[in-house]
């Protein structure tokens, strides 16, 4: 080994010295920065560059890595906060935020611990928001509370980088007081519309009944102006008859009648006896000449 090393020459040792100082330049001055990652530079304590995923090159020696963000989506731990409505109930809502960093030098420059920051602003925005509304409103509208208390969040953090991606109502739990008064209302809001249906459909019957009794009546009436306009023709027509065949018609029709009667006197069922006036003979044999004569 000894022999080896007298054996290079100075030259030599100079050459390798250069190179290694070479290799190592090269290595400080390549940054690989991997594609969930930002890195921020600095450059004698200050705010030099922002290094995006891929291959980057800093200046060996007075650039420094001094911080490596994930930009990856976080989510803040569940938390829970009281808050009082606007008609003075008190509810305990427990939420959680989604957010990523997409501007890693505002982040790290402007805010010490942006987790415990994120939380504190969900838990006044929340309050306040809630103070806003009816206990029926919140229950009723989580969505649309949702959507402002995001917003009113991004607008809140926009000056430390981060995009918030999603505020979460996990849930709205109310103390056991208010839990049975809400059970008693809601227990009077189904007599109340068990009622209203009972009524509703003793409203519709009688409803159906006076319908069915007003049809009733107008086919009645009906019926009678048939019979009516059926009568009146018959009595025009015999009418119309005496006016063109005179005294002889309305003979005709005297005949016919009698006929007709006595055929109903003679269809009676039993063993009655029927007793006829001679006169009422007489007039019957002249009915049914004056018969057989229009024949």
């Amino acid at each position: 080994m000894d022999q080896f090393l007298a054996e290079i020459q100075p030259g030599t040792v100079i050459w390798l010295l250069v190179a290694v100082f070479v290799i190592s330049i090269i290595f400080r001055g390549v940054r690989i920065v991997p594609q969930s990652d930002k890195h921020v530079v600095e450059r004698f304590g200050r705010l030099h560059s922002v290094l995006g995923p891929g291959i980057n090159f800093v200046v060996p020696f007075l650039d420094k890595v001094k911080h490596q963000i994930s930009i990856l989506e976080r989510q803040l731990p569940t938390a829970s906060q009281d808050a009082i409505t606007k008609d003075n109930v008190l509810v305990q809502v427990d939420t959680s935020v989604f957010y990523r960093i997409i501007e890693p030098e505002k982040t790290v420059y402007r805010i010490r611990d942006v987790d415990a920051a994120i939380a504190t602003t969900v838990a006044g925005i929340v309050r306040a928001e809630i103070g806003k509304m009816d206990l029926d409103d919140v229950q009723a509208n989580r969505s649309q509370l949702i959507d402002t208390i995001k917003g009113s969040v991004e607008d809140a953090v926009d000056d430390w980088g981060i995009e918030v991606t999603r505020a979460e109502i996990l849930d709205v739990n109310l103390d056991q007081a208010t839990r049975e008064a809400m059970l008693q209302q809601l227990n009077a809001e189904r007599a109340r519309r068990a009622q209203v249906t009972e009524a509703e459909g003793q409203k519709r019957a009688v409803e159906l009944q006076a319908d069915a009794q007003l049809y009733s009546a107008e086919q009645i009436a009906k019926a009678r102006r048939i019979q009516a306009e059926a009568e009146a023709y018959a009595t025009a027509v015999v009418a119309k008859a005496i006016t063109e065949h005179g005294i002889e018609a309305a003979q005709y029709q005297v005949a016919l009648k009698q006929v007709e009667a006595l055929n109903t006197l003679g269809a009676g069922s039993g063993s009655q006896t029927i007793v006829v006036p001679a006169s009422a003979l007489e007039a019957f044999g002249d009915a049914f000449k004056m018969l057989k004569g229009n024949k």
